[in-house]
């Protein structure tokens, strides 16, 4: 489908009648790509140290004294990626905070959970911007996909809001889709002196990257960050992006994300109303959620039974990474998308 940045601002302004109209459409484009599936994952967070400073997190740097630091081990890795295995679910999810000891952490790992598996897993990373070298050892080492969310196609915001620049986390992006990852970026919605028109070029970006996965996700003001008092990104805004995403490119993997459901009881429902075809259920234990504090001591943390609820109220059904499934099949696929025909006005 051909749409224009012009279009995509029109997309996101839909209220009422409109937007039932662009959900409706978007849900149509989803059944014909992926029929009434939804991918399900299993995220285990490694540590909530990183090395940058974001203004939006609470686990920037400057926040590092006061927060209370964990570095899970192999082994506590391998027992959370059993309960995922016990589950059912072949998408193993490691995320971290952006520090560079995870590269051998979790380099180390994988291989035991591919073994775990009997090799019928994605090994999905979620560990920030690394050296060229780095991604290479760990798609060595058995990773098969990677999300790493430019937040923001401002440049101008981005480097304000991240203190490095959208130029580097392109470059991470690139080198990623080089090597061979299924690769997933995303953006946040509701950040300060952001614009319509900078978050249609977050969806024409992705397209351009030619990426296989993209998300987004309202601002969730965070107590100890400079932005604790900007209000919530607006999740009827974060909706019809999911939205136009689909229509931009029915084939991407898009998660109904658990900032939804933070800022709106519900909203993971509407995600996937929206057209959403993922979820993330966290397997986690109890000590280690508490700590990771992406959204504060307070997020939404999603487990099975709030997952199942969800998908069945959407009327969708659990299915299987389609990665593992084309590598079954033999079909491992090219290392980006094509992107589809675009005006990219």
């Amino acid at each position: 489908m051909s749409v224009s940045k012009s279009e995509i601002v029109e997309m996101l302004r839909a209220r009422g009648d409109a937007q039932e109209q662009l959900f409706h459409e978007a849900r149509r484009k989803r059944a014909a790509a992926h029929g009434d599936g939804a991918l399900l994952r299993g995220v285990v967070e490694v540590t909530n140290l990183c090395r940058v400073n974001c203004d939006y997190c609470p686990m920037r740097k400057d926040n590092t004294p006061a927060n209370s630091i964990f570095v899970l081990d192999e082994d506590q890795i391998m027992a959370r990626a059993r309960a995922v295995h016990a589950a059912g679910i072949d998408v193993v999810f490691l995320q971290a905070g952006e520090i560079p000891k995870t590269t051998g952490i979790v380099g180390r790992v994988i291989p035991r959970i591919r073994e775990l598996f009997d090799d019928r897993v994605e090994i999905l990373l979620n560990l920030g911007g690394k050296k060229r070298s780095e991604y290479a050892y760990l798609k060595g080492q058995g990773a098969t996909s990677y999300i790493l969310k430019h937040e923001t196609a401002n440049p101008e915001l981005h480097a304000e809001l991240r203190y490095e620049s959208l130029a580097d986390r392109l470059r991470y992006l690139e080198d990623l889709l080089d090597l061979g990852y299924k690769v997933g970026t995303g953006a946040i919605v509701g950040l300060p002196g952001q614009r319509l028109d900078d978050l249609a070029e977050d969806i024409l970006l992705a397209q351009r990257l030619g990426v296989h996965m993209a998300s987004v996700a309202p601002f969730v003001p965070a107590p100890r960050t400079p932005l604790e008092n900007h209000p919530h990104g607006d999740v009827d805004v974060a909706l019809n992006m999911i939205a136009a995403m689909r229509l931009v490119r029915p084939d991407w993997l898009i998660p109904s994300v658990s900032a939804l459901e933070k800022t709106r009881p519900g909203g993971q429902v509407q995600g996937f109303q929206a057209g959403a075809n993922v979820m993330t259920i966290n397997f986690s234990d109890a000590e280690h959620t508490d700590r990771y504090l992406i959204y504060g001591k307070d997020r939404f943390v999603v487990r099975s039974a709030h997952a199942a609820e969800t998908l069945s109220r959407a009327g969708l059904t659990a299915m299987g990474s389609p990665f593992v499934a084309a590598r079954s099949a033999g079909r491992p696929g090219d290392a980006r998308q094509a992107p589809a025909t675009s005006e990219l006005a």
